[in-house]
């Protein structure tokens, strides 16, 4: 009796499916300290720089780039 193997599911995405936006965030302190940071959860420009500063304090500049 032979095994029959499961075929693996396929990690892409179906075609035609739009994976959704990524950011980048580059954040100033108000002590001069910076970061970078990567927002996944966000639909638009608009919606990750207020992700970022919901989440951050004492931020003096945020800077928002699509990722390609």
């Amino acid at each position: 009796m032979q095994h029959q193997r499961k075929q693996a599911a396929s990690r892409r995405p179906p075609e035609g499916a739009v994976a959704p936006p990524e950011f980048t965030a580059a954040v100033r302190y108000l002590n001069g300290r910076r970061e970078l940071f990567r927002v996944l959860k966000a639909d638009d420009m608009a919606d990750a720089r207020a992700v970022v500063l919901a989440e951050l304090d004492e931020v003096q500049t945020v800077v928002i780039a699509l990722r390609n």
